[in-house]
């Protein structure tokens, strides 16, 4: 009788040890499942700041879309048109409205067009080009006016130099155009001494605002 006692008493214990290893290890997982939620909810919470921090540095002082700066072209001696004013160099996911067209500058998409003697057959984003120029490089543009032979001769140059680029552009106003950092000129054609001339004083010119950055390893069309 006393061992029958015994033997449910050890058993009653045994039953009762092991329900509460059950309930430290149910208290334990809920922990665990805690902590991992909280954990959870603070990584949205940190993302959302950050998001929230990188879109209003994104959106700059473009946050209307107008982040090219305020001023106005002057036309040099030697025809070469230089903006006075500001111009933005934020990086920015709206739209900008720009000037001048083609742009010399201001803010822009944080992804340059490739400029590596790149040609292109179509018409580019002005943000990712802007980006070009802020990097130093000459871009060529040119309408649907241009001749072919001009277009060809002036494609082959731009081929073989480095931090350059070319594009047409059927809403700017002339025929042939080169733009960089804050300069701006229209040229006769491929011919025009002032290609030439305009080539060797702003590709990776002194008006580079990030001389040395790379022209490849962005986008390319």
């Amino acid at each position: 009788m006393g061992s029958a006692k015994k033997s449910t008493a050890t058993a009653r214990k045994a039953r009762i040890e092991e329900m509460r290893r059950a309930e430290q290890s149910r208290e334990r997982r809920n922990r665990i499942l805690t902590i991992a939620a909280s954990a959870v909810v603070v990584a949205g919470l940190v993302a959302g700041a950050i998001v929230l921090v990188q879109s209003q540095s994104d959106d700059g002082t473009a946050a209307d879309g107008k982040g090219s700066g305020k001023g106005h072209f002057v036309t040099g001696s030697d025809g070469v048109r230089t903006w006075k004013g500001t111009l933005g160099r934020n990086h920015v996911v709206k739209t900008v409205s720009y000037p001048m067209e083609p742009p010399v500058g201001g803010d822009h998409n944080q992804v340059w067009m490739n400029c590596n003697g790149d040609v292109y057959t179509k018409a580019l984003n002005n943000m990712n080009a802007v980006h070009s120029l802020e990097h130093g490089a000459v871009w060529v543009t040119y309408t649907g006016k241009a001749q072919k032979a001009d277009i060809d001769a002036l494609a082959a140059k731009v081929k073989k130099t480095p931090y350059t680029l070319m594009s047409p552009d059927d809403t700017q106003k002339d025929p042939i155009m080169l733009s960089a950092w804050g300069h701006q000129r229209t040229v006769t054609g491929a011919k025009d001494p002032n290609v030439d001339k305009f080539f060797e004083k702003f590709v990776q010119g002194e008006q580079t605002p990030e001389p040395g950055a790379a022209c490849t390893g962005g986008l390319g069309q």
